[in-house]
Parts: structure tokens; sequence; C-alpha cells
């Protein structure tokens, strides 16, 4: 049998970081170890029960059989719209200012695609959803990294870029709630990327994937809440976190109307669009009873404070998430994000996520998934609490 090679965009692709964190994993599992992994990022939890019902009941309609339209259901744009209404007072235009996407991830991937030619310059932030990467790579252009700093509250200080780097960019990602930190920004962060933006030409995507999820009663702002945002970009937003669709793969971006004229024209070439019925229950999600979102809020919240308090109580003394299901832990001197990620996995059987995974500045830092029970949580940190590392604590 023939072997083929791979062609050269395929090759700039990333490697998979975490693959090889999955494979360590399974071979305990596989083993008959009793492993907890908190080291992904798979809400644990079921879809709320009248998005599904809706599903149900559209899957018998005869119209959803056929093709959908290419840039997706008229209704769902304006459940969009709606929804950005509804919740942080911002106007719309359904029309021309959204578009449907199979999962936000797949819009972070194609924006690079959309804007960027060969060697042009995407600030991407350092540590930052690996992905924002790939689409990068497709593109044959070039990351320049924005560190997040604890110092900073693991937001970018824009005075820290070069005026070279500013002037050659042309896209800048931004994600809060973040993925690793956990850390919320608000309308100051906001108000300076879009002066920035301005002048330099920049696009802005703002990832709002844990849009709904912010702790302590404050809720996350939307980066077209701020004046001006949707001169200079787009937000864009999934079901996966805040309804708890993972699997149902719909998002969507909005804002600027010429970005979302580029991912409507990519994705008239790579998808036909989602099944209508699930565009359907997409938009019973966004229009329907609220109630289950903020049970899920509370839900992590309550999480959240069980974990880090056990982990307190343990010797590890970690600061408390401000958002996202995760929190972004320190490893004890002496380690590696690495060493201690293998460490926690080969003594206690908790899988975590080693922070340089996510950029060179996720050194010295371990992500953790807040998706188990308080129970499993609670058993993962008493199985770190009896390795030798926290028993010499007490």
């Amino acid at each position: 049998m023939q072997t083929f090679e791979f062609s050269d965009t395929l090759k700039r692709l990333p490697e998979q970081f975490f693959a090889s964190l999955v494979m360590k994993a399974k071979k305990l599992t596989d083993a008959g170890h009793d492993v907890i992994n908190l080291g992904q990022g798979n809400p644990d939890l079921p879809t709320p029960q009248h998005i599904v019902d809706e599903l149900k009941a559209a899957a018998d309609n005869p119209t959803y059989h056929k093709y959908s339209p290419f840039t997706g259901q008229p209704f769902l744009k304006q459940a969009i719209a709606s929804f950005y209404k509804r919740e942080y007072g911002v106007d719309i235009d359904p029309n021309t200012e959204v578009a449907i996407l199979f999962g936000a991830k797949t819009g972070l991937v194609e924006i690079s695609q959309c804007l960027l030619n060969p060697d042009d310059l995407a600030l991407v932030p350092d540590p930052g959803y690996p992905d924002y990467m790939s689409g990068i790579a497709l593109s044959n252009a070039i990351p320049a990294y924005m560190p997040l700093l604890e110092k900073n509250d693991f937001l970018p200080d824009y005075g820290e870029l070069d005026e070279k780097t500013l002037e050659d960019a042309k896209l800048l990602f931004l994600n809060y709630p973040n993925n690793p930190t956990a850390a919320t920004a608000n309308k100051k962060l906001f108000d300076e990327t879009i002066a920035l933006a301005n002048k330099y030409s920049i696009c802005v995507v703002h990832d709002f994937a844990y849009g709904a999820i912010g702790f302590d009663g404050e809720k996350p702002q939307s980066f077209l809440q701020s004046d001006g945002a949707k001169d200079v970009g787009v937000e864009m937003y999934t079901l996966s976190k805040t309804y708890n669709m993972a699997g149902w793969r719909v998002g969507f971006a909005v804002g600027n109307p010429s970005v979302i004229k580029s991912l409507n024209l990519i994705q008239d070439h790579l998808y036909v669009s989602l099944f209508g019925a699930v565009q359907q229950a997409a938009e019973k999600a966004l229009l329907g009873d609220q109630s289950a979102v903020e049970k899920l809020v509370n839900t992590y919240e309550k999480r959240r404070n069980v974990f880090v308090e056990k982990l307190q109580e343990i010797g590890w003394n970690v600061p408390k998430s401000k958002g996202t299901f995760f929190t972004w832990l320190p490893v004890p001197d002496g380690y590696t994000s690495e060493t201690f990620s293998d460490l926690l996995l080969n003594e206690a059987h908790v899988v975590v996520a080693p922070g340089n995974g996510f950029g060179k500045n996720g050194e010295g830092y371990v992500r953790v998934g807040l998706l188990a029970s308080e129970e499993r949580l609670i058993e993962a940190v008493e199985r770190i609490g009896r390795m030798e590392i926290f028993q010499k604590k007490h």
C-alpha cells in the first residue's frame, strides 16, 4: 500500500500537546486504576432537557431534511441578535453582523484563513487556547505572543509590545473569561484594545466561549459592550459551555460586517450549514428559559469553592478563579508544569493539564477543570494531600 506524504500545510500544524497526556491517563485506566481526569475541558453535565426536547421535535420537520441555507437559518440569526440585546444591551443586525459557526473552534481557526496572508502577523495570548495557533499555521502566518502574567492579572500589557510588531499585526486574539488562566477582563482592557486596533488597523477577535461563567456576582463583560468594538472586530460565542451543548457543534460570530462576510464566504466553500433541527434547538436555548444557565454557573462556583478550600487545607495555597470552569494553579517549588503533572498522575491518579501546553508563559502552572462532582473533586484533593510533597507541609 502506498503512503502519501502530508502537504506542507498539514506539516505546519502544531503538535497536539495534550495527546500524550490522554495516552498516559489511558494506560493507567486500562491497568485498572481509578483515574480522576481534571485535565480536559469537556463539560460533564447534560444539555438541559427542554433543548433536547426541541431537537427531538424539530427532527421530524421534513424541511430540515434538505440542505439548510448556507449561511444559516434567519430565525437563529435573529435569536442571536435578541440574545445579545437581552444579555449585553448590544444591537446586532442579524443580516450582516452574524455568522453561524460549527462551534466557536471552527471560527477561531477560520478567521486566520479569512484575514491573514503568508507571513502576516497575528497577536496571540501566551498562555492561550492552542487552536489559535492552528489557524495561523494553516494560513502560513506568524504568531507574536502577548504575555499574560500574574502581576498584570493575566491581562495583556500592550505597552510591552514593540512598535514594529504593532505595525505589522493584522489580527489580535483575546479570550475573557480566559482559558487557561480563569482570569476575567473589564471594560478598560477592551477600550484600550479598540484604541490600539484603530491606531494600527488590527482586527480583534474576542473568544467569548466562557461568557456566561463568572463568579462572585460578577457578570463577564462582552467586548461588544465597548464603544467602537464592531468597527474593529468580532466576538465568537459557543453554546458548548453556556448550555452544555459541546457535542452539538454550534456557535456564532457577531460584529464587524466585513469580517462576518469573510467567515460566511469561507464556510460557503467548506460546509452547507448546520442541521436545521440543531439550529431550532439552538434558538430555543438562546431565547428559552435561562434558569438552567444560572444553575450551571452556581454549580461551577460551588465546585470552585470546595476544591480551592480543600487545596488550601492541605497547604497548597492557590487563588480562587474568577470565571470559566477552570482553576489555574501554581506548581510547588522544585517542579516544572510537566514534572508536577506527571507526579499527580502517577502518585494520585489525578489528571491535570501542564501549563506549558498553553504557551511559554504557562510554565509554572497547571490547569484543572472543575468538570467532576464535588465528591470527586474532594477525593482528588484527598489523594493529592496524601502525597509525600504535601505531607511535608504538615
